[in-house]
């Protein structure tokens, strides 16, 4: 077969596009510039039976497999170079039941999509910050979202699963259906199998939130985020602390309330005793526009790079590596962005063994993320980004899956203790012994 052949066998309800074809480019281009490779087909699945059959047809013409959804990973794993990409956006679907709060959401929709449907009903599940974000990427990973302090993660909140295996089975995952499967679906990524439908638990959460933001300079900052650091500990529930820092010092602290706006309010005094900010910030965007506060419409546009640590505990020399990001006055051309999310709440009160996900005693999620356009600065970029990691990596306790980038398989055994490793390699074994699904953060079967 030539690459400017549709194979006979492949019947689709969507469309197989070869290189040349019309869409092509379009649907190879990911979230990050710096990926630009060209599989060897692109299957746009319409159905679950086409899902099958790329599937099938890639372990009959030995091609790499990479999965599509948001396109945000960070390495283009979606992307095989001379494979075949399985894009599931057509698969964008989401049903809302408001009586049972359920919500069944198709393998390729994304979370904006699910947030819309849900808060029709003032109904929403816990999905990440950003709408254009793959809703099967963010979950399988775990999902950490403005509602995980009140409601679990977004794998927590997941009853079940329709998978479709290694060997072109379709299966369904949950507590009683191939419950090691679901085990290893809440938080293992990407590596058991290609999600084509998820049922998802849905919260009366209203549709009102309430953000506020306070800014400081760098020489207020250290103090400033001390009390900041202090005061999440009595936070409320409803109350996602933040903290973030740009490449000119300046330090963002507060926080993010989901539900009455009213009683966000009386969180405020708390905040604005932190120190003598230059801005004050206080809004109150219904859920959807929180959930679309971060998005950014540049796509393709942007080369990207990003790094990512857990922290159990955030003391002072950590407060000063945040700041400082490897430099000694926290200023420079090519600094990344920092910052700070807490966990608590509900997703420390899951237990530790009910999920792949890991880390669950995490006080912060700290990220580290930078963009440009220039192939030229690449290497100050990416090596600026390490650096700041690095600084706060003694602190760290682990890290959040879906913020790994090019660690490869040291990143992987830092996002699972290595009990948790063990089991999930029991999995691949089950499911995947030959190892189809690798382009991702890989859990490699045992004997590979």
């Amino acid at each position: 077969m030539t690459t400017t052949t549709k194979p006979a066998a492949m019947n689709l309800d969507g469309r197989l596009l070869l290189p040349g074809d019309g869409g092509y480019d379009q649907a190879r281009a990911v979230w990050n510039a710096m990926v630009d490779r060209r599989p060897r087909m692109i299957v746009r699945c319409a159905s679950v039976t086409d899902v099958v059959t790329a599937v099938r047809t890639a372990r009959e013409l030995d091609l790499e497999i990479g999965v599509r959804c948001g396109g945000h990973s960070g390495v283009g794993h979606a992307v095989p170079d001379g494979g075949l990409m399985i894009d599931l956006t057509p698969l964008s679907d989401v049903a809302v039941d408001p009586t049972r709060r359920r919500a069944h959401v198709r393998g390729g929709a994304l979370l904006g999509a699910l947030d819309r449907a849900s808060q029709a009903h003032g109904l929403a599940t816990t999905a990440g910050n950003v709408s254009h974000t793959g809703v099967g990427g963010l979950t399988l990973g775990g999902g950490m979202g403005w509602l995980a302090r009140q409601y679990g993660l977004a794998c927590d909140n997941v009853e079940s699963y329709q998978v479709v295996t290694a060997s072109g089975e379709v299966v369904r995952a949950s507590r009683d259906e191939h419950p090691d499967l679901f085990w290893g679906l809440r938080g293992g990524g990407g590596n058991f199998g290609i999600v084509t439908g998820f049922e998802f638990r849905l919260h009366d959460t209203g549709t009102r939130t309430l953000v506020a933001a306070y800014d400081f300079p760098l020489d207020r900052a250290f103090a400033a985020l001390r009390a900041w650091r202090d005061l999440n500990a009595e936070a409320p529930r409803q109350a996602t602390s933040t903290a973030s820092v740009g490449r000119d010092g300046l330090t963002t602290l507060g926080f993010v309330w989901v539900g009455d706006p009213a009683a966000g309010r009386a969180y405020l005094p708390a905040l604005r005793a932190l120190g003598r900010p230059v801005a004050e910030r206080v809004t109150e965007p219904s859920y959807v526009e929180l959930q679309t506060r971060e998005d950014s419409v540049q796509g393709h546009t942007y080369r990207r790079y990003a790094k990512g640590h857990y922290l159990r505990s955030f003391p002072d020399e950590a407060i000063e590596a945040f700041l400082l990001r490897g430099t000694g006055n926290g200023h420079g051309a090519y600094l990344p962005n920092a910052g700070l999310q807490a966990y608590g709440g509900a997703i420390d009160e899951v237990p530790d063994e009910d999920a792949a996900f890991s880390h669950r005693g995490t006080l912060f999620e700290w990220g580290t993320g930078t963009r440009w356009t220039d192939p030229g600065e690449d290497d100050a970029r990416m090596a600026a980004s390490r650096q700041a990691a690095a600084t706060l990596a003694p602190h760290a306790s682990g890290v959040y899956v879906n913020a790994l980038s090019d660690e490869g398989a040291e990143g992987v055994r830092r996002a699972y203790p290595p009990a948790k490793l063990a089991k999930l390699t029991a999995v691949k074994d089950r499911y995947d012994p030959d190892n189809v699904f690798h382009l991702n953060q890989n859990i490699r079967p045992s004997g590979r």
